[in-house]
């Protein structure tokens, strides 16, 4: 059975109210979750490491499943796929709160959240808008997503710091779990009508991935996301921790975060903008070389407040600014037909990326005492991932006649 295609768009407006707000509410409640790392631990009885390998897990099954996500979601309908993410996060929330150890909570805060966060967030709904929204002005709708989330961090860190003060953690993960559920109304403005697929050369799933697979550019932008998944997960996570070893109150960190998601919400939209007027791999180089710069200044200057609240202001321009330039060159080189299903693949790189990053985090803290090791090699991973995008090329991928992209 081919996948069917839409009778008509859906409406642009339509489709980025409701996938802006679904993305908002999927890593607005993710970007918080470096909040409960000393509550958990504390509590629990846990070394940092056993909370970290959760998160680490949640990361990497987010990324393993987003290809399965994408699939489903480009064969049957972004719809079904956000209904059954919706639920399955509501209920990893629940079980996070109540896991007693260790493997438990890698199995709710990790695996259980990472599958609902792979049918939630931008692989689904990027494919959604790709269908829907005109070439010209694509870009420009990735990033107007990806603002969203954004605003998600920014909107929801203080309101969990709040929520884990006001009622303690575990009962903040209840009421978060009640937010959770609100994907699923949302999910019905992103309901694509469909007809039969007309008759005609289609490429199929598997020439789609062996012909991404097998072109550099793909292979490139793949290695830049893995970058950024372990630059802004051990980031998020391990930055609270960071800033209380070293005597700062937990009020900065939860400043911090809250001004990572603020300023992400310019740099995602002016990503998005700027891709419709200039090489989408100059501005990804650009971007990751501005974050090298950014890491290790923060590392040499004095540690105070004004410091990193600086530093949470510059990253956080940068922080997913990469994600509309790499998505719509996906859409630029490959079509539309899969774009969830080749956005689910890159993404997964980029979540092999954070299951390092907040993984090593941990590791390291407990061996050496310090997370000195991982801020270098997070700055050094910017140098790379600055230099393989340089050779990326844009254009729409040359095809033999029978695998023309939908």
């Amino acid at each position: 059975m081919k996948p069917a295609v839409p009778a008509r768009p859906l409406s642009m407006n339509q489709v980025l109210l409701c996938g802006a707000l679904i993305v908002t509410l999927s890593m607005g409640i993710r970007h918080g979750f470096g909040l409960w790392l000393q509550p958990i631990t504390m509590d629990r009885g846990w070394t940092r490491e056993t909370f970290a390998l959760a998160l680490a897990i949640q990361n990497l099954a987010w990324g393993l499943a987003g290809p399965l996500a994408g699939m489903l979601a480009d064969r049957f309908g972004a719809f079904k796929v956000l209904l059954v993410g919706g639920v399955m996060y509501a209920l990893g929330l629940v079980l996070m709160a109540l896991s007693t150890s260790g493997l438990a909570f890698a199995g709710s805060a990790g695996l259980l959240i990472g599958m609902a966060q792979s049918g939630t967030t931008y692989a689904v709904i990027y494919g959604v808008i790709g269908r829907n929204v005109a070439p010209e002005r694509r870009s420009w709708a990735m990033g107007v997503a990806a603002a969203a989330g954004s605003f998600g961090q920014f909107l929801m860190v203080p309101v969990e710091n709040w929520l884990i003060g006001g009622f303690g953690w575990q009962n903040a993960l209840f009421i978060l779990s009640i937010a959770a559920i609100a994907i699923l109304p949302l999910a019905f403005g992103l309901r694509e009508p469909a007809v039969a697929t007309p008759t005609g050369p289609r490429q199929s799933l598997p020439q789609a991935l062996r012909e991404a697979f097998g072109y550099p550019s793909f292979r490139y932008l793949m290695a830049g996301y893995f970058v950024c998944g372990f630059q802004v997960v051990f980031i998020g996570v391990h930055l609270p921790s960071y800033l209380k070893d070293h005597g700062l109150s937990p009020q900065v960190a939860t400043y911090a975060l809250a001004l990572i998601g603020l300023f992400n919400v310019f740099g995602t939209y002016t990503a998005g903008v700027l891709g419709q007027r200039l090489a989408k791999r100059h501005i990804l180089s650009t971007i990751y070389a501005l974050r090298t710069v950014a890491i290790v200044v923060f590392l040499f200057v004095p540690l105070s407040p004004a410091s990193v609240y600086v530093f949470a202001a510059v990253m956080g321009f940068l922080w997913l600014s990469t994600v509309p330039p790499t998505n719509a060159v996906v859409a630029q080189i490959f079509g539309v037909q899969y774009l969830s299903t080749l956005g689910g693949f890159v993404f997964l790189s980029h979540q092999i990326g954070s299951f390092l990053g907040v993984w090593l985090g941990g590791k390291l803290y407990d061996t050496t005492g310090s997370y000195d090791v991982v801020w270098w090699l997070a700055a050094a991973l910017g140098l790379f991932a600055a230099a393989i995008n340089l050779p990326v090329r844009e254009g729409p991928i040359a095809r033999q006649p029978a695998a023309v992209p939908a």
